[in-house]
């Protein structure tokens, strides 16, 4: 969201700084330092350092219960972005949070009921910039209706999903509010070429195309696999390997993990990838794998198995994803090497 604001802004004439959690795949960078005075900045919400920030305007993507090893509940997330959204509102700034994930919808009508200024976006019937008629395959294309716009805007994409198209809608309400011109918006992103490790492509071999994806709560598993299902065509399956990111998030939703992963036809799961946390005894991507609701699924205890392992069973037109936070990227290149060889 945050590439694809920058990416808006810049059409419009706009020459951001900006700061963002990935590569823009076009420029090769992740900051800018702009001759504007707008300042785009990815906030993470993590470690609860979001807070620090003081946004004019500020996108609610989604609140989930994630990251409890560092909030503890649930609730406690919920508070979180409450005070963020609080300090927004104080500021006199404009809050844009997505209608369609009820965290975030919630949240945006507690902060309305106090006084804000909330532009919510989405395909649900209270959104106030309203996204319809996606159509995805490989790209995407949708329609914008916008408060005090009365033609449609046309969007195009080159990344598929729903969840692109409302990262995109976020991006354009953004430029909407500044009062930037939307049409300049929509045509920037047209040519939008991704951030590194988000539904990358990163080659075709023997019919197969690899694509990597940093996917690592149950949530973007199951956006990223579904727009890999409007991806494949003639018969093609899509393979998934995933690696589980954290042991804590791993124990946590791992049901929600199989139930994501069950949108694939072919599932491979990894062992954890700890980042910053000690083995917990008992915790291991078996957890997930045994909570995919169909037989396809394999859980391979060693990393190194992965590649020969899809590789002797994939075939021409199937998609693969690497899916994960941690290390599992790197198999991509392999599989493909793998493939050509």
């Amino acid at each position: 969201t945050t590439s694809m604001t920058t990416v808006a802004l810049q059409a419009c004439g706009v020459d951001p700084s900006f700061v963002i959690g990935g590569v823009l795949s076009t420029t090769g960078t992740n900051a800018h330092l702009g001759t504007g005075d707008v300042f785009v900045a990815e906030a993470d919400e993590s470690d609860g350092s979001f807070l620090l920030y003081e946004p004019a305007i500020g996108i609610l993507t989604n609140v989930e219960a994630d990251h409890l090893d560092h909030y503890g509940t649930p609730e406690k997330v919920r508070e979180a972005f409450i005070e963020f959204c609080d300090g927004i509102q104080t500021r006199g700034g404009t809050i844009i949070a997505c209608a369609d994930d009820p965290g975030s919808h919630d949240v945006a009508l507690h902060s309305r009921s106090q006084g804000a200024d909330v532009v919510l976006y989405g395909t649900s019937e209270d959104a106030d910039v309203v996204l319809r008629d996606l159509d995805s395959g490989i790209g995407s294309t949708f329609v914008l209706d916008l408060p005090g716009r009365d033609e449609e805007l046309q969007v195009e994409l080159r990344q598929p999903g729903m969840h692109n198209a409302l990262n995109a809608t976020a991006a354009i309400a953004v430029a909407h509010s500044l009062g930037a011109d939307v049409e300049r918006a929509a045509t920037g992103l047209a040519g939008y070429g991704g951030t590194r490790r988000r539904f990358e492509e990163r080659g075709i071999a023997a019919g197969v195309r690899v694509i990597d994806d940093y996917a690592h709560h149950p949530t973007e598993v199951r956006a990223v696999l579904s727009a890999a299902r409007g991806v494949v065509t003639d018969g093609g399956r899509v393979w998934a390997i995933f690696q589980p990111h954290l042991y804590s998030r791993t124990m946590e939703f791992r049901e929600e993990f199989g139930q994501a992963l069950g949108l694939a036809d072919e599932v491979v799961v990894l062992d954890v990838f700890p980042a910053r946390e000690d083995p917990v005894p008992g915790v291991t991507g078996a957890l997930i794998a045994d909570r995919v609701p169909h037989e396809n699924v394999t859980f391979l205890e060693s990393f190194a198995e992965a590649v020969p392992f899809v590789a002797a069973r994939v075939q021409p037109g199937d998609l693969v994803l690497t899916v994960g936070a941690g290390d599992v990227t790197i198999l991509g290149p392999e599989l493909l090497s793998a493939l050509e060889g």
